[in-house]
């Protein structure tokens, strides 16, 4: 029987970009175990309605749930932005979303108080990251830009090709002309564009990984709660999809940096 401490962070996100904070979480936190959980059937959740995201998002907590998980980190900005009550007021355990830890690193990190946010059509419609910005910081000047070819292009493995660069000089033009000194990067998958990001913007704004962010603030909970593994034996990470498992695996290792093992496939909701 795990102890407290030895039972497992929960992760979920829509499809295969939540790897990128599974990535900060094992970077930050290397004891932890960690259960993943990737709704590959039901991707993309960034273009369907808050209603339908809302009944997706009960079905990831369900599952989360059933694998004794001791805190859940919604890795998608999605559902961060539009049901992160839902897991709330489900699970009965601590929670974080990626968009407050996001929020908070940005307001840290500008000198100008203009913050640029790109995300999917979902996230950036839904004015979360605005909002939080706006309540972390009544100077801040948001803003925001979807970036939705973005996604299909890390998938496709196009981090460091000439039409992905021509494709962000497009998207980021505007957010630079309006003298941006911070851009949150408000979409798992984008943290992989960051060289391409980097040199569009000419080095000239801080990128904030809402990954990276989310980490640190996990680790800060898990210490607020008493939760915290100190066990030093190898820590079990353990990979679900709702569909493709072969597919997540050999984009998932470019998203993780490393090798995913076993991915299986389950069956949620209805």
């Amino acid at each position: 029987m795990a102890t407290k401490h030895q039972k497992p962070i929960g992760v979920f996100d829509s499809g295969i970009g939540g790897l990128t904070v599974v990535r900060a979480l094992l970077e930050k936190l290397p004891n932890e175990n960690i259960v993943y959980f990737g709704d590959t059937a039901r991707v993309p959740y960034g273009s369907k309605s808050a209603q339908v995201v809302r009944e997706y998002t009960q079905d990831d907590t369900d599952f989360l749930l059933s694998k004794d998980v001791k805190m859940i980190v919604v890795a998608c900005n999605t559902v961060s932005a539009v049901a992160l009550d839902v897991v709330q007021k489900k699970a009965n355990l601590p929670v974080t979303g990626v968009i407050i830890p996001g929020a908070e690193a940005a307001i840290h990190s500008t000198k100008n108080s203009r913050i640029g946010v790109i995300g999917t059509t979902g996230t950036v419609n839904s004015n979360a990251y605005r909002n939080e910005l706006k309540r972390l910081s009544q100077s801040a000047t948001v803003f925001s830009k979807a970036c939705p070819l973005f996604v299909p292009l890390v998938e496709e493995g196009w981090m460091d090709y000439k039409a992905t660069e021509l494709i962000a000089s497009e998207y980021l033009f505007p957010l630079t002309t309006e003298k941006i000194d911070t851009l949150i990067l408000g979409c798992t998958h984008y943290p992989l564009l960051k060289k391409v990001i980097a040199r569009v913007t000419k080095g000239m704004v801080t990128l904030i990984d809402s990954g990276e962010a989310t980490a640190a603030t996990v680790g800060s909970m898990l210490d607020e709660h008493d939760l915290r593994n100190r066990s030093s034996e190898q820590p079990n990470v353990q990979f679900f999809v709702s569909d493709a498992p072969e597919k997540f695996t050999s984009v998932g290792e470019i998203f993780l940096g490393k090798k995913l093992g076993v991915v299986r496939r389950v069956t949620i909701g209805k």
